[in-house]
């Protein structure tokens, strides 16, 4: 399985502003049909609408070979505007990011959109992976990660929990001056098991990418996890994220 590295600088203020940019994305099936074009274009808007409203849309266009099927998803703890701004942003971006291709996703700070040919709606999808880590080491590393892994674990739970939409935030403090803030979301699509499931597979990652780390993202189709020593979700803490730039590493591990 190939491994493809990049390297990026952001801001750890980054995250708590919108970016129009997406951080992640897969594209894979040319197609030349016009009709799936239409299809695409018909889930697309009908993603963008629908998910506005809820902040979660499944749907679907066409019939036979050229039905296009779609998801979209906004993290659980941002605003609506927020969360129409960024679909409105990965409705545009698809035609860029991903040209005549009939399975695109697209990951967002705040949203994920997906279309594809294959009805994986209420599926587990954990068959592609980007991760991103900071490459800055906590201090006492060994109790850090220990810490990481308990709150990681109650993030889960409560992503999993009866009323809780697939969203699970928890913070924790870890010395007087260094708070980690965790969180765990499942698309809604998924039954409880399923999303379970999928959040457990992106802990196999930790010990890889993720130990001894000040930060790291798992970005599945289905799920996502993310701890942090700043806030990055909402309702912010009155803490101060630190402005300084880090290095972060992007890994992706494609099908």
């Amino acid at each position: 399985m190939a491994l493809v590295l990049e390297l990026f600088l952001f801001s750890l203020l980054l995250p708590l502003s919108y970016c129009a940019d997406p951080i992640a994305h897969y594209c894979a099936q040319n197609y030349t049909s016009n009709q799936t074009q239409t299809n695409i274009n018909q889930v697309i808007s009908d993603l963008t609408t629908k998910a506005s409203v809820g902040g979660f849309a499944v749907t679907s266009s066409g019939t036979g070979n050229n039905t296009i099927y779609g998801l979209a998803q906004c993290r659980g703890d941002v605003s609506a505007n927020d969360c129409s701004a960024c679909l409105a942003s990965a409705a545009k971006q698809f035609n860029l990011t991903c040209p005549n291709q009939s399975d695109a996703r697209l990951w967002y700070d705040y949203c994920f959109v997906r279309y594809g040919t294959v009805n994986f709606i209420g599926q587990s999808d954990t068959g592609y992976v980007t991760i991103f880590y900071n490459t800055q080491n906590a201090t006492n590393p060994d109790a850090f990660d220990k810490e990481v892994r308990r709150i990681m674990g109650k993030v889960n739970a409560d992503a999993v929990s009866a009323g809780s939409n697939s969203l699970g935030r928890e913070k924790t403090k870890f010395t007087q001056y260094i708070t980690i803030y965790a969180l765990a979301q499942c698309t809604r699509d998924l039954q409880p098991l399923q999303c379970a499931q999928c959040l457990s597979t992106t802990l196999q990652w930790f010990p890889i990418y993720c130990s001894h780390r000040q930060g790291c993202q798992v970005l599945y189709s289905s799920c996502i996890v993310r701890y942090e020593i700043y806030p990055f979700y909402f309702p912010l803490d009155s803490d101060t994220a630190n402005s300084a730039k880090n290095s972060i590493t992007k890994i992706v591990h494609p099908h």
